[in-house]
C-alpha cells in the first residue's frame, strides 16, 4: 500500500472517503481493501456494512469473502 501522508491525505476529496469525518480513504483500490481490513478490526457494525457497500460500488472487482477483500 502506498503511504499516505498527511498532505497527500487533506488533498484527497471528501467524496473518497467512506465515512463521514474522513474515515478511511479509498481513493485506490490499495487503500479501499486496507480500509476494508481496518474497518473489520475495530468499526461497528453499520459502519462496517457502509464501507462495504463504498468499496464495492467503487472497485467491483475486488471480492470480498466474510470481510475480508481479496482480488
Amino acid at each position: 500500500m502506498a503511504k499516505l501522508t498527511t498532505k497527500a491525505r487533506n488533498a484527497i476529496p471528501d467524496s473518497n472517503f467512506a465515512l463521514p469525518g474522513r474515515r478511511y480513504p479509498i481513493e485506490n483500490a490499495s487503500h479501499a481493501r486496507n480500509a476494508l481490513a481496518r474497518v473489520a478490526q475495530n468499526g461497528t457494525e453499520q459502519e462496517k456494512a457502509i464501507v462495504r457497500a463504498k468499496v464495492k460500488r467503487k472497485y467491483p472487482l475486488i471480492k470480498m469473502d466474510s470481510g475480508m477483500p481479496r482480488d
